[in-house]
């Protein structure tokens, strides 16, 4: 049991650890700084540069937008939505999507589940559906932690405290399905893979929310919406070769203890609890 399928390939992550140790050791050789080894480690380089690197690749979303402007493009030529647009910068969310139902869903774009970053959103007053969708393009980053640290540790705790309901959680990347995340999706039907543009992934990983905030007085225990509730995620799932089986249910159970509201957060999948955290109580600065 666990709450995503696929798994952090362990060969990777160690040779990426080796170089990071390589790296460390042999970082004054690289370049023409011109300082002796002690010099180069005390002067603060090696370190100036490591962030800026890091920065960058944190910073930059063209590489994801593309990601997505593919796929949602697809989906539209397929006849899975109407028409879908970019937000643009002056809005706090990403993307704009017609149903074919007519009604409206918004995509709030974020990279790894389990930074900082997912914490910031606004679902807005006109949004019919709203989807947070994970594009964590790290393939050293544990799936399984990505996933239970967003939606447990910081989206739980964001739809409870501040009211913010979300309608489900799409994780899907140009990652996925690589020797960096293999996708055992795959192990047992190779065929479900989809060629969009330069990208060739397996189906997504999909995880419905219930459709109202839990409250420990009057609503402690809302369940998960069904995929038919959440349209959107339903045309993801038929437009790339998903199954309903696969997908995730989420629910939270809420309870005053003291002065503290605890949560506790489960997740099924074809009916059986894939994890669940103990009672956990909600801390904000």
């Amino acid at each position: 049991m666990t709450i995503i399928p696929c798994e952090q390939n362990a060969e990777l992550r160690e040779r990426i650890e080796q170089y990071v140790e390589a790296l460390k050791v042999e970082a004054h050789k690289l370049g023409n700084h011109g300082l002796s080894e002690a010099e180069f480690y005390n002067s603060g380089l090696f370190r100036g540069a490591i962030e800026r690197i890091r920065g960058q690749f944190s910073a930059t979303m063209r590489e994801k937008r593309e990601f997505v402007q593919h796929f949602l493009n697809t989906m539209q030529d397929q006849g899975f939505i109407q028409e879908w647009e970019s937000a643009g910068e002056a809005n706090r969310h990403d993307y704009s999507v017609l149903l074919n139902s007519g009604r409206t869903a918004i995509i709030e774009l974020k990279g790894c589940l389990d930074g900082n970053n997912t914490n910031i959103f606004e679902r807005p007053p006109h949004a019919q559906e709203f989807i947070i969708w994970s594009v964590c393009i790290n393939p050293g980053a544990d799936p399984k932690r990505n996933a239970w640290s967003g939606i447990h540790t910081r989206l739980s705790a964001e739809i409870i405290s501040r009211g913010q309901r979300i309608d489900g959680v799409l994780i899907w990347d140009m990652v996925c399905g690589t020797i960096g995340r293999p996708c055992p999706k795959l192990h047992k039907s190779p065929e479900l893979f989809t060629n969009v543009g330069p990208f060739r992934l397996p189906p997504p990983c999909i995880y419905l929310f219930p459709a109202t905030i839990p409250s420990p007085r009057n609503n402690p225990h809302p369940m998960a919406q069904s995929l038919d509730d959440v349209e959107l995620l339903a045309a993801f799932t038929a437009c790339f070769q998903g199954d309903a089986a696969e997908v995730n249910a989420v629910d939270f159970m809420v309870q005053y203890r003291g002065s503290d509201i605890l949560r506790t957060t489960r997740v099924t999948r074809s009916g059986v609890v894939q994890q669940e955290s103990a009672p956990t109580a909600i801390r904000r600065a």
